[in-house]
């Protein structure tokens, strides 16, 4: 999960997941998208890669960039679960504070 929340960390990397969830392009078009080396989005790819959003398939002299659904799934997972742990802690603030409330009002 550190590569998942690594990956998406940077804004490059998250504009290139919204480009290739569209449907699937070659790294030189990516690269003409950005004001940085085609190496530098190479490396963006990688690390996409790793953290398994995304997969690279060689065609010919290109790299086809492919969204990984399943990637996409763990992170949406992850974060749901993080969503519920907050709101659970935010409800017992909440009950606490209503606790809290009440007992001011007894004399």
């Amino acid at each position: 999960m550190d590569r998942l929340f690594q990956a998406f960390a940077d804004s490059t990397r998250r504009d290139i997941v919204s480009r290739v969830i569209t449907g699937e392009h070659s790294v030189s078009g990516l690269a003409a998208h950005y004001s940085m080396s085609f190496a530098a989005v190479q490396k963006h790819v990688a690390i996409l890669e790793r953290a398994s959003v995304v997969t690279k398939e060689r065609r010919g002299r290109e790299q086809i960039v492919r969204i990984r659904v399943e990637g996409i799934r763990d992170a949406r997972g992850l974060l749901d679960e993080y969503e519920s742990i907050w709101r659970r802690r935010v409800d017992r603030i909440s009950d606490i504070l209503a606790e809290d409330e009440e007992e001011g009002d007894t004399p």
